[in-house]
């Protein structure tokens, strides 16, 4: 059975409970199976070659977390190529698509943890207890060794996470 960890989160107030490890700064990035375009499931390796962001929502369709992808997406647009950026939702692919179609997001790729909720339990941020599976709002960055150089679990998942500090260590992890 996974660990869980209580008290760490709340969603509206109320705490939450989170299934797998409190991933720190220097550990070994886990290795995850989440579902990306055309259905091709997409592992740690697959993602490997430089630094990676992983925006962690609940939900593309609700308002903070379209706020909070549409500011990555701004954000790292002046970086190009020389990041990957992945937005983890346990939304359907098809859902995730029809979002940035509409949102014209076009530098972020989509990572479904809908298959096994490897990436929630492996990364620590599956919210259990819930009428529905959710993540938890989350920003981990980490470097093209595997190496987490940023994590930040949003303690009130009704709250935006703090952009500037993951997008300096974003920065940092591609040297640029």
């Amino acid at each position: 059975m996974a660990e869980t960890r209580k008290g760490e989160v709340t969603f509206k107030g109320n705490p939450v409970e989170l299934v797998g490890p409190k991933l720190n700064v220097g550990d070994k990035a886990p290795d995850f199976a989440s579902v990306g375009a055309g259905l091709a499931v997409v592992t740690l390796a697959d993602t490997a070659g430089k630094a990676r962001l992983f925006n962690v929502i609940p939900s593309l369709d609700t308002p903070v977390c379209n706020i909070q992808t549409r500011k990555f997406s701004e954000e790292l647009q002046s970086l190009g190529d020389k990041v990957a950026v992945y937005t983890v939702s346990l939304d359907l692919p098809f859902a995730q698509q029809r979002w940035c179609t509409e949102a014209k997001v076009e530098n972020l790729k989509n990572l479904s943890d809908a298959h096994n909720h490897s990436f929630g339990e492996h990364y620590g941020v599956l919210i259990q207890g819930l009428p529905i599976p959710l993540l938890a709002r989350a920003v981990i960055v980490v470097d093209p060794d595997n190496t987490i150089r940023y994590i930040e679990i949003v303690p009130e998942i009704a709250q935006e996470p703090n952009y500037e500090p993951a997008l300096k260590a974003l920065k940092e992890a591609a040297g640029v």
